[in-house]
C-alpha cells in the first residue's frame, strides 16, 4: 500500500512541475512557421511580414519555440529580442509582462 502512495504522490509532483514553470526569460518573439531559425537576430524583417500574413507569434528561448496564449502583448515586439515575465503550461506561454 505505500508503494502505491508513493508512486502517486511521485506521479503528481513530477506532473505539476513539468505543467507550470513560472519565471523570467529572455530571447526573441518570431513568427510560428520559422521558429528558432539559425540567424534569428537577422530574421526580423520576415517574421514581421509572417504574422501580418496570418502566422502566429512564438517566443523562441535557444533552441526551444513557446505558443504564446495571449499574442496581443507581443504584436509591437515582433522580431524582437524582449524579456518576458510569466507562465510556461504544457508548452505554452501566457505572458505577464514584455520589455525590450
Amino acid at each position: 500500500m505505500k508503494k502505491y502512495l508513493m508512486l502517486i504522490v511521485m506521479v503528481v509532483c513530477f506532473t505539476a512541475a513539468n505543467a507550470l514553470d513560472k519565471g523570467k526569460w529572455t530571447g526573441f518573439i518570431s513568427d510560428e512557421d520559422c521558429g528558432a531559425k539559425s540567424d534569428i537576430k537577422g530574421h526580423a524583417a520576415c517574421a514581421k511580414k509572417c504574422v501580418k500574413g496570418g502566422a502566429k507569434p512564438v517566443f523562441v528561448v535557444g533552441d526551444k519555440v513557446y505558443a504564446i496564449s495571449n499574442a496581443k502583448k507581443v504584436e509591437t515586439f515582433i522580431g524582437d529580442e524582449v524579456t518576458i515575465t510569466g507562465t510556461i503550461t504544457n508548452g505554452v506561454l501566457e505572458i505577464d509582462t514584455v520589455k525590450k
